[in-house]
């Protein structure tokens, strides 16, 4: 009498992780975890996309108040009195009569 030896076919390692994460009861967790994983990668990607727009805007705020001084320093310099009067003298010009002055409501 013959005996007949079955051998075990050999698994590799590879296989049966391949075989456990696409069977039924595992994959629909494999399949969620990743799509959880994708979207923390996506929005934290626009989180600092965002940071940086936030940043770019808040530099040019600061940019725009400097020049709002700068504007409003010149003014003064430009209507200060002792540069008033000086404008006054070289054209002629004298302090308006009564009459002549209008008031303008806000």
């Amino acid at each position: 009498m013959a005996t007949s030896v079955r051998r075990k076919k050999s698994i590799s390692p590879l296989q049966t992780l391949k075989h456990f994460i696409f069977s039924n009861q595992v994959f629909p967790f494999v399949l969620t975890f990743f799509v959880l994983g994708l979207l923390f990668v996506l929005f934290r990607m626009k989180g600092v996309e965002l940071d940086y727009k936030i940043t770019s805007v808040n530099k040019d705020i600061e940019k725009v108040v400097l020049d709002n001084k700068e504007l409003k320093a010149k003014k003064a310099r430009l209507l200060s009195v002792k540069r008033l009067r000086k404008l006054a003298s070289k054209y002629d010009l004298e302090q308006p009569k009564q009459k002549q002055i209008i008031v303008l409501p806000d």
